[in-house]
């Protein structure tokens, strides 16, 4: 992996965390839901302090979860429809039923 690639990945990960704070900071239980995190999980990302964000983004791992693992969810991110409104609500219900990752 080239250095470029490893401060991208840092650039990412700062961004996520950043984020990641300001939404469990504003909201927890939509945090929850939007970032597909555990209570435990946001609890302790809300608690971070900057140095603490600072270090952890500089991992060479991506720290966030993309949840397009799942071709429903897939799918109906990227159907063309009408009901722009509908289209998001169920997009919504599906990542609703997915498993909340654990912080163990």
């Amino acid at each position: 992996m080239t250095a470029t690639n490893t401060n991208e990945i840092g650039d990412l990960n700062l961004t996520y965390l950043l984020l990641a704070q300001r939404l469990v900071r504003e909201d927890v239980a939509v945090a929850m839901f939007r970032l597909g995190i555990s209570r435990e999980l946001a609890d302790l990302l809300g608690g971070l302090s900057l140095q603490q964000i600072v270090k952890l983004s500089a991992s060479s791992l991506v720290l966030c979860r993309f949840r397009f693992d799942d071709h429903p969810i897939l799918s109906a991110l990227t159907q063309d429809g009408k009901n722009v409104q509908l289209q998001q609500a169920h997009t919504a219900i599906l990542l609703a039923g997915q498993q909340v990752a654990l912080t163990h």
